[in-house]
């Protein structure tokens, strides 16, 4: 088992930013995926951000060159720079790991972000 927690997220104003934090604890010897993705009221989940194996990262082109992620062991980071009303979401933290069965996907309990004025 893995678990997340986050933090990190509030209110902000447009072209302000924020930094969310996750720490992951638990197996957290064979995570090969950290990330983070995000639901907005009425939408359906979205990949924000993701960091794999070898420091592979991905973007939602809605966030590319805005937002980074990063990963330090056990800790994944997104630093949101020149945020838009668009991004309110709540955020979730996202974790993959393989064992013998497969692929295991966790979750954070969420934190969310409104960029508002």
């Amino acid at each position: 088992q893995v678990q997340l927690v986050e933090s990190g997220g509030g209110l902000v104003q447009p072209g302000g930013s924020l930094r969310l934090s996750c720490a992951a604890s638990g197996s957290i010897f064979s995570i090969n995926v950290m990330g983070w993705y995000r639901q907005a009221p009425g939408k359906q989940r979205e990949l924000v951000a993701v960091v794999r194996s070898g420091d592979i990262t991905t973007y939602a082109g809605s966030v590319k060159g805005r937002f980074t992620i990063s990963r330090d062991n056990a800790k994944v980071y997104l630093q949101m720079n020149s945020l838009k009303p668009e991004d309110t979401a709540v955020y979730y933290c996202y974790t993959q790991r393989v064992d013998v069965t497969g692929t295991l996907d966790y979750w954070g309990q969420g934190t969310q972000v409104t960029v508002s004025s």
